[in-house]
Order: structure tokens, then sequence, then C-alpha cells
């Protein structure tokens, strides 16, 4: 495999991985662990609210995405993530289409394994990647060291992977002050209200990070060369006030941003370790060898 296409394979996992977006962490407020208490609402902000914090309460959850980016790429994804202890899980991620997926079957594989923990996540690759790199079949992806690709979007990215849980599409749509009851509607077979906003990207990445002043310019300088300005949020939430459906969607230069995802068994049990050392090649150190860069397109995880 060229050093190009390892650096490019490299660094495009470290950004769509991040996409799945459903991941969660971060310690929770509180002692208070009751879930899905059902409550009779007067606005939709009032729903909205306890949907944030009954999802947020509930800490564990199974998920299945999708997610397209132009003719960039589309994928999905399925497992199942635990963030009330940092951020812990297993997802199966599956390139279905675009220059990501033709890049990944030059790997050696469409599909792969990503280990979530709370200071890195993993990503399996093919044989025909540990064949190049001594039989290592994984990719370490510490935050820390994504924190420093990209300027601001780099810095982003390891703050939304270690403090996003399920219910950030909840947060935006609250701290926007942009939305609509749309009404009620089946989601998988249950009962399930349905909200729509829009929200300005740059101004709540800002809202809901812990960027310095010098990262966030950075990272609305990538965002506007990315075309990204607004986002649109569809949710719903079922009768015991947890997320189960989320729609997002962006227009940016490289064509139109749309993920979806679906929550269920609310509570479920996650495990996940980190991959033997023997197995795991450091990202830093595919880098090297394919020589300096940024992350490209990492702007948009703040879409995830």
């Amino acid at each position: 495999m060229k050093s190009t296409t390892v650096r490019r394979v490299t660094l495009s996992v470290a950004v769509v991985t991040a996409l799945t977006g459903v991941a969660a962490c971060g310690s929770q407020s509180g002692s208070d662990k009751t879930v899905g208490k059902s409550v009779t609402h007067v606005s939709p902000l009032a729903a909205l609210l306890s949907a944030e914090k009954s999802t947020d309460k509930a800490e564990s959850a199974k998920v299945r995405s999708s997610t397209t980016l132009g003719d960039t790429m589309s994928m999905t994804a399925d497992g199942a993530l635990a963030w009330g202890n940092g951020l812990k899980g297993n997802l199966t991620i599956t390139y279905t289409g675009g220059k990501m997926a033709e890049a990944m079957r030059k790997a050696g594989t469409t599909s792969m394994q990503a280990r979530y923990l709370p200071d890195a996540y993993y990503a399996k690759m093919s044989e025909k990647f540990a064949a190049q790199f001594g039989g290592k079949h994984w990719i370490k992806y510490a935050y820390d060291d994504l924190a420093k690709l990209g300027g601001g979007s780099g810095a982003y990215l390891k703050d939304q992977m270690q403090n996003t849980t399920p219910n950030q599409s909840v947060k935006l749509l609250l701290a926007s002050g942009d939305v609509k009851k749309v009404g009620q509607e089946k989601v998988s077979g249950v009962d399930a209200t349905h909200y729509s906003g829009t929200v300005d990207v740059a101004d709540l990445a800002g809202k809901n990070s812990n960027l310095t002043a010098d990262q966030l310019a950075g990272l609305k300088k990538q965002l506007s060369q990315a075309g990204v300005t607004t986002e649109t949020i569809d949710i719903w939430v079922d009768g015991q006030d947890l997320l189960v459906k989320k729609i997002e969607k962006a227009d940016m230069a490289t064509g139109t941003m749309t993920s979806t995802a679906y929550y269920t068994d609310y509570g479920v049990k996650v495990a996940a370790e980190a991959p033997p050392a023997a197995d795991t090649k450091d990202f830093t150190e595919l880098m090297k060898a394919g020589g300096p860069g940024t992350v490209s397109g990492s702007s948009t995880s703040t879409a995830s």
C-alpha cells in the first residue's frame, strides 16, 4: 500500500469514525438514574428538556445509523454505546458507497470494527492492511493526538468525542431557540413525538464546546470553507421521554451531509476494552510514514 494511500485512509477513518456521532461520554451529574418517566408537557421546550435529561441518564443504548456526504461517502453503523462513565462501546461500520468506500476496498475491506474508550478509539483494519504493518490489525486514535491535527477542527473533534452524548441533538435544538412540534408518528412501531428545528452550526460549535477563542476562530474558518452554515435537526421522542430517532442535514461544499440514527434498548450492558498492544498501530506512526498533513474534511464532524 502506497504511503499516500495509508495517510488518506488513516485520516479518513479518523473523521468517518467520529462522524458516527452517536458516541457518548463524560460523567453524568447527580445520582438520580431514573429513566423513562412519563410526563405531560405544556410546550416543545419543556418536552425537550425532559427528553434531554431522560436520555442522558439512561447511560447506554443500542444504535444503528446511516450517514451520507455527497459523493465522498455513504456508510452504516450498528452496535451499542455507553456514556455513563466515559465513552465506551463497539460499532461495526460499513462503507456502502462513495470515494471512501473505494479507498477502503483498496485497503482490503469495506467494513471495520470501531471500539470506543474514554481516551481513544480503535479501528480494526483488513488482513491486507495488517500485512503491510507487521501483522497489526488495529489503529489507535488517541483523542489528545487528534486534537493536534487540523487546527480548530481537530480540537473540536476531540471535544465532541469526549463530551457528546446521544442527546446532543436535543441540546442543539434547545440552544438554537428554533424548535417546533411537528406531530405524532410511529418509529419502529413505537409512538413518538416529532420535533424539528434549524441551528447555526458555527454559533453552536461555540456554545456546546470547551474550545478556546483561537480554536473557535479556526473552526469557524474551516466550517466556512466547507460551506457549512446551518443544520436542520429532526428528533423523535417516545412516551418515556427517550430519544428514539434523529436526522441531521447540512449542506457542505462537498455535498449534502445527512445522518440518521435510531436508538433502542436503553440501559443495555456495554463492554469494551483496548485491543492487544501487540496487534495495535498508533495512527501518529502511520502519519509519520505517510507524511505530514491535516484532517481534511474533519469539519464534517460537527454534524455528527
